[in-house]
């Protein structure tokens, strides 16, 4: 059981991980779960995420969305999990779902809402780094809102692309670098509505899709879909769309080794030609 290999206790090392967003999520643990509470739009948002994922991903991993439990038997990791907003639901799918966060009270609450809502999600204190003796495992790797608060975006993406077995999907959504995406998710998210604590974001650190996807190319996987994720005006509604000039998914699959080749020297073309 995936439960059993990660072991409980030590802490995180620094590594990829910002011990300035440590800190400040650390101070915000308790509210994530609250409806009214500092993260209240991230629910909102959150609900349409979970919605999509949990269509998408049956289907990408070649099961049947309409099942009970359309991803029985098989295994995801979220990495940045925070309080378990996502990995929650994803284990009511039927996957054994492990949570992991660079922030111990994240941990802390996670398991605690998991224990009173009966969901069997299991969550660990640690770093994608960190788990290295767990590559290839997961049929799944979820990393949402986690790249912009990196310290290291290409040793995170490194370590989190090793847990993915051969022809798994790893999803990651974030924001985008746009004007766009600063007007929306700082000036107006953080300090004209404060739906966001400020200082919540730092826009340099924000990634474009093609960002991602040719780092990821390095690590043999191509991207199969993305989509945006909007605040509908004025009726303030989420909803999953083509916009990916603000936040975004952006799903991948690891190739197997011949793909994998074509597509590190397609990288390399990419490289040279104008």
């Amino acid at each position: 059981m995936l439960r059993k290999d990660l072991k409980r206790g030590a802490p995180a090392a620094a590594g990829t991980a910002d011990p300035a967003e440590i800190r400040r999520f650390n101070a915000l643990a308790d509210e994530w779960w609250k409806p009214e509470g500092a993260f209240k739009v991230v629910h909102a948002f959150n609900r349409a995420r979970v919605a999509h994922l949990s269509e998408r991903l049956p289907l990408l991993l070649g099961r049947d969305p309409k099942a009970s439990r359309p991803l029985a038997g098989l295994k995801i990791i979220d990495v940045g999990c925070g309080a378990g907003l996502v990995a929650e639901p994803i284990s009511r799918l039927g996957a054994e779902v492990i949570g992991i966060d660079a922030s111990e009270r994240n941990v802390a609450v996670a398991e605690r809402h998991a224990r009173a809502s009966g969901a069997s999600a299991q969550y660990r204190h640690a770093l994608p780094e960190e788990c290295g003796h767990l590559a290839g495992t997961f049929d799944a790797a979820l990393s949402l809102e986690v790249v912009e608060h990196v310290a290291d975006l290409p040793a995170f993406l490194e370590a989190l692309a090793r847990l993915v077995t051969p022809g798994g999907i790893l999803v990651i959504g974030t924001l985008n670098r746009t004007l766009l995406s600063f007007l929306k998710a700082i000036l107006g998210a953080e300090y004209v509505l404060r739906w966001l604590p400020r200082g919540t974001h730092d826009w340099r650190k924000f990634v474009t899709p093609e960002e991602l996807e040719l780092a990821l190319i390095r690590h043999a996987f191509t991207v199969v879909e993305r989509c945006g994720v909007s605040l509908r005006i004025p009726s303030l509604r989420w909803v999953i769309d083509s916009d990916l000039t603000a936040s975004y998914l952006q799903f991948h699959r690891k190739q197997k080794s011949r793909v994998a080749s074509s597509a590190r020297e397609e990288l390399g073309r990419r490289a040279i030609d104008p």
